[in-house]
């Protein structure tokens, strides 16, 4: 994209809103059709969806079409359209990508390249497959929006990922996640230049260098329940990308100087409805927490495993087993036609090195124990612990030390060592 601009804060809407009239008036193109690409529902405190609105506003009265990078996740219904982007975006303007049907192939990364970034581990060519609508529908701009934060597969979310993987295909899906899996998650989480990247960098420079697509990165900061938007990275360099990364290691890296024994998590019902996505309660705290050790995952919007009932089907099936067992799994099985899955139960056990509690509502006793964690009925877990009277961090319950988190999608917590 022909304009940069990076802007940091903590920072207020109008501060937001100026910033992007400032972006866009610095774009060198008429503007008669524009395609948005925010996170969904899931990603509801990276800001998009208030950005996403703004930008609605100010393009108009361009043709403004949104399509929310859903990836694997269900699609969003017209309530949480609303709740995400507010109410003035028609509800007509929305497109709903399937991972399974709705794209296109633009190239394939080759096998010896992921040999390389992997250093021998996977060897297996990537085709990149994005939703059609960015390719066909004749569009001026093409806006990524989302937010960068520390992630277990990538390493730091967003950038490209958004439009291989939120708005991708099953191959790419599925085999992005498997070599982040197979690579290891304590060793790119937090990080830049990750295997992962690496093969959506290839993507970027290789596949989608003619279309017309600038990026809008935040970074965001919690306090309690407060949220603050401490950066706002616009253009279509790597560099913008970067100085993201920068901010976020700042902002979203919890080092501890210790490991944690007990950790708390409280998944939003809003945001967390399967363990598909409320597991990064467990990818987000693991490297904090000691051998030993007990996470227990307040859940209670938790319905299912699975995103959809194909993928809910495999996770009853295998269950989150140990990561070598899930390998050797995925090599003669149907994980072997579903890496994405067997990467998701990699990325969900502790590997034998803490237990697992989740507490919920909407699961059995015996579902949950079927796939390997232990259960807790939710209003027992919440009279026990009395998450609406604990700090963000260390508290002290009934004489016992419990490291509290309100919300694992907002950060990464791990040991000062792991980053020295």
């Amino acid at each position: 994209m022909e304009s940069c601009f990076f802007t940091q804060g903590p920072m207020d809407l109008s501060t937001v809103e100026k910033a992007l009239r400032t972006w866009l008036d610095g774009l060198d193109r008429p503007l008669r059709k524009v395609l948005l690409i925010p996170p969904d529902g899931t990603r509801g405190h990276s800001m998009g969806g208030p950005i996403t609105a703004i930008l609605y506003r100010l393009l108009r009265p361009a043709v403004v079409k949104i399509l929310p990078a859903l990836g694997t996740h269900a699609p969003m219904d017209h309530r949480e359209k609303r709740r995400v982007f507010g109410s003035e975006i028609p509800l007509d303007a929305y497109i709903d990508h399937r991972w399974r049907s709705d794209v296109t192939k633009i190239g394939v990364v080759p096998g010896a390249f992921v040999e390389e970034v992997s250093q021998g581990l996977l060897d297996f060519a990537i085709a990149v497959e994005i939703n059609r609508e960015i390719l066909e529908g004749a569009y001026d701009l093409i806006i990524s929006i989302g937010q960068v934060v520390p992630h277990e597969v990538v390493g730091m979310a967003n950038y490209t990922k958004n439009i291989v993987v939120g708005c991708g295909g099953k191959e790419i899906i599925d085999k992005s996640h498997f070599l982040g899996a197979v690579y290891g998650m304590e060793k790119l989480m937090g990080r830049d230049h990750s295997p992962v990247r690496k093969v959506f960098d290839y993507a970027e420079e290789h596949f989608l260098d003619s279309l017309p697509l600038a990026y809008i990165l935040t970074v965001t900061k919690t306090q309690g329940q407060d949220i603050s938007l401490m950066g706002l990275f616009m253009g279509r360099e790597r560099k913008v990308f970067e100085a993201a990364v920068a901010l976020s290691q700042k902002h979203n890296l919890n080092l501890l100087p210790r490991p944690l024994q007990k950790v708390l998590v409280y998944a939003d019902p809003q945001e967390f409805r399967s363990t598909w996505v409320s597991n990064k309660a467990i990818y987000r705290t693991r490297m904090a927490i000691a051998d030993g050790g007990e996470l227990i995952v307040l859940a209670p919007g938790v319905q299912a495993f699975g995103e959809d009932p194909g993928i809910d089907w495999l996770i009853r099936a295998f269950g989150y087993q140990k990561r070598l067992d899930i390998i050797r799994a995925a090599q003669g099985t149907e994980l072997a036609e579903n890496l994405s899955v067997a990467a998701h139960l990699i990325h969900g056990s502790s590997d034998g090195r803490f237990k697992i509690t989740y507490a919920v509502r909407h699961l059995t006793e015996s579902e949950v124990k079927s796939v390997h964690f232990d259960y807790l009925p939710y209003d027992q877990a919440v009279a026990k612990y009395r998450p609406q009277e604990l700090q963000e961090g260390f508290n002290v319950v009934d004489g016992e030390e419990l490291f509290y988190v309100n919300n694992p999608a907002l950060g990464l917590w791990a040991l000062e060592q792991d980053f020295s």
